[in-house]
């Protein structure tokens, strides 16, 4: 018997773009459900623009991040500007499970689109918002992308060398994580609620909220102790060593962290027993502390002559945790990703096969995996408004030439 994926048979209208709404109903999409992401030719999502691009050829339809965010879905463009559109968009509300977005408030409201609007055609209808501050507050109005958030929030000062101007995790952390998993978990839950009770929800998701819940320890530390927790670079505070070294070879780095005196004791094996590791001062996580640049400093002395997989490998051998500071083309070739089947190679239809991450995960009972690659722009309006919208070929033509089909 073929398994099905889990969220087969949901059917998500999809007004979400750039990251965090994008990655919310890709997890969705992958997961199995119909994920129909409404577009438009006159203001394109800023994804589709964005770098990098397959064989270094810009297009619409050759954004590798694009690519990456949208696989499973199917694209429809519409002139939300256009009266008929929005009848187009009811049609489809009526015939969906869910309704998502991330504009700013009041997007949704002047396309007509208010929960209200959509709840009076489907009353069940579960509504996915996703803005920066969410829907009420002072600041709701706010614009902001994930680096915004991720200053917003404390993130930014807490990353980055002390003594030095915020540095930031170097990507939009909040758009790949907390925000999208958390967004997939309040849709999951509303899935579940309406099967037991027959109620749709208004989910209302301020994008700040799952990145500070992320900074617990610091939120504690002020909380219980009045202190402001600074960056600190790769050091921890109950650990020593704790942070990356240099490895032979060019740009080659190798992570440690030592917890305990028993993974020192791992370290010190591994690396041969050096006649500086035998310091009683550093047989003690207080006294690792205490000297820590030392111990950074004649650690590197160890780690710079040995090449990285190999010193993880012994590391590993004697419990110590411990990884090599992967570059892209590391995580392409990495074997254990390769053992999971983590990439996946789909045939896009512009770019040609092109590589995608699989789910971060394997179930055992249903299927895993994406269903196709991301779309080209408007590649599925044809196909929707004849199968699920109810319009002849004539009729979609007129619309084309109004301008509702845009």
């Amino acid at each position: 018997m073929t398994k099905q994926l889990p969220l087969t048979g949901v059917r998500v209208t999809d007004f979400t773009w750039i990251g965090a709404g994008s990655y919310t109903t890709k997890i969705l999409a992958d997961a199995g459900a119909e994920v129909i992401k409404i577009e438009s030719a006159d203001r394109v999502d800023s994804l589709r623009l964005a770098a990098p691009y397959k064989d270094g050829v810009k297009g619409l339809n050759r954004s590798g991040y694009f690519a990456d965010r949208n696989s499973s879905k199917r694209s429809l463009t519409l002139n939300m500007k256009h009266p008929k559109a929005l009848e187009l968009v009811f049609r489809l509300i009526r015939q969906s499970d869910i309704i998502a977005n991330n504009f700013t408030p009041g997007v949704m409201d002047r396309f007509g689109l208010g929960y209200d609007a959509v709840r009076a055609v489907k009353e069940d209808i579960i509504y996915l918002t996703m803005s920066m501050q969410g829907a009420s507050g002072p600041q709701k109005h706010y614009l902001g992308y994930g680096a915004t958030m991720a200053a917003v929030t404390g993130i930014q000062h807490l990353t980055g060398i002390p003594g030095r101007e915020p540095a930031g995790t170097g990507t939009n952390y909040p758009d790949h994580i907390p925000n999208p998993c958390h967004a997939t978990f309040a849709v999951l839950a509303a899935l579940r609620h309406r099967r037991r009770s027959g109620e749709g929800q208004r989910i209302d998701m301020a994008q700040t909220e799952p990145t500070v819940a992320l900074l617990g320890p610091a939120v504690l530390e002020y909380t219980a102790n009045g202190h402001v927790p600074q960056a600190r670079g790769n050091r921890h505070p109950q650990a020593a060593p704790h942070g990356v070294f240099r490895c032979a070879g060019e740009d080659r780095w190798i992570a440690v962290t030592v917890m305990n005196d028993q993974q020192w004791q791992g370290l010190r094996t591994a690396l041969g027993a050096p006649a500086w590791m035998d310091d009683a001062r550093l047989d003690s996580v207080q006294g690792r502390l205490a000297h820590v640049e030392e111990v950074e400093e004649k650690l590197t002395t160890e780690t710079q002559r040995q090449p990285v997989e190999a010193l993880v490998q012994v590391l590993q051998e004697h419990g110590v945790p411990a990884g090599r500071v992967s570059t892209a083309a590391d995580v392409i070739d990495d074997p254990q990703l390769r053992h999971r089947g983590h990439w996946l190679t789909l045939n896009h239809p512009e770019m040609g096969p092109s590589l995608y991450n699989a789910q971060p995960f394997r179930n055992a009972r249903s299927a895993t995996g994406q269903a196709r690659p991301a779309p080209l722009l408007g590649q599925h309006t044809h196909e929707i408004c004849t199968t699920l919208l109810g319009l002849d070929d004539a009729e979609i033509a007129r619309l084309a030439e109004d301008g509702a089909l845009r």
